[in-house]
């Protein structure tokens, strides 16, 4: 009698806790639907990314105090391996699921670096200031599942006005705060092309926009704790500089690859 009154209290709360978590999730993707296309002035203006995208539907910007130099962070940054994460491995999962159930295979290969890696899955360098901010960006349709990315020049991708597509940039940024400490800081602005895309990106940016802020946070953390590592080590001094790969010569990932949401 006892046990079945545990087993049931124990489903009870199981029962609660995912009610609470689908009304969460449902509260948020309802605010993300609202909020779409009011961009929040508090952000301010960055002028290398004000050059590639000075108007969007969508502006996200999210920072952590790190207790490291700023060259040390930006490194970390660029290196960062977001699959280190249970957290972003188990979300980055979800989102193959579909292409898995379909029987496609899905190969996980070790990470090059966040920077390599984006590279290679179709992003573009639009600007860059070396070792202290880059602006990625591409034309895509995320909502079509599987999305391939589209690289263009930067007065190209600025003038880009094809209909049915959805213009992202996302940027890595640092701002010394000292000589031993910093402001890391990532941004990412959308805009689509046409009020259809604009549909299709609202609809999907409302659903999937909770599993893009937590692998946002986490990647927050992720960089943080890697930097800060480096700095106690005392290896910043023999660190070398930050080469930002050459676009051009990144080749486009097979479509089964692992996709990198940012």
């Amino acid at each position: 009698m006892n046990r079945s009154s545990g087993v049931g209290r124990l489903l009870s709360v199981g029962a609660c806790t995912a009610a609470i978590g689908a009304i969460g999730y449902g509260s948020y993707v309802a605010g993300a639907w609202l909020r779409y296309g009011r961009t929040r002035s508090d952000f301010g203006h960055v002028p290398l990314v004000d050059s590639v995208m000075p108007v969007a539907e969508v502006d996200e910007s999210h920072q952590t105090h790190v207790a490291a130099p700023a060259e040390v962070t930006f490194h970390a940054a660029t290196m960062l391996d977001l699959q280190r994460s249970p957290l972003n491995a188990a979300i980055l999962m979800m989102r193959t699921l579909p292409a898995r159930l379909r029987g496609n295979p899905v190969r996980v290969e070790a990470s090059p670096g966040l920077l390599a890696e984006t590279l290679a899955l179709g992003w573009g360098k639009l600007a860059e200031v070396p070792g202290r901010e880059i602006v990625m960006g591409g034309v895509t349709k995320p909502w079509e599942g599987e999305a391939k990315f589209r690289p263009l020049p930067p007065d190209q991708f600025r003038a880009f006005d094809e209909p049915g597509y959805a213009k992202i940039i996302w940027t890595l940024s640092v701002e010394p705060d000292g000589d031993e400490a910093c402001v890391f800081r990532t941004r990412t602005r959308v805009a689509t092309t046409d009020s259809l895309s604009r549909r299709m990106f609202r609809r999907y940016w409302s659903l999937l926009s909770p599993g893009i802020l937590l692998i946002r946070l986490e990647a927050l953390r992720l960089v943080k704790a890697a930097a800060e590592e480096k700095a106690r080590t005392n290896e910043s001094a023999g660190l070398a500089p930050v080469h930002t790969p050459d676009p051009s010569a990144a080749q486009p990932a097979e479509a089964d690859a692992v996709p990198v949401p940012v």
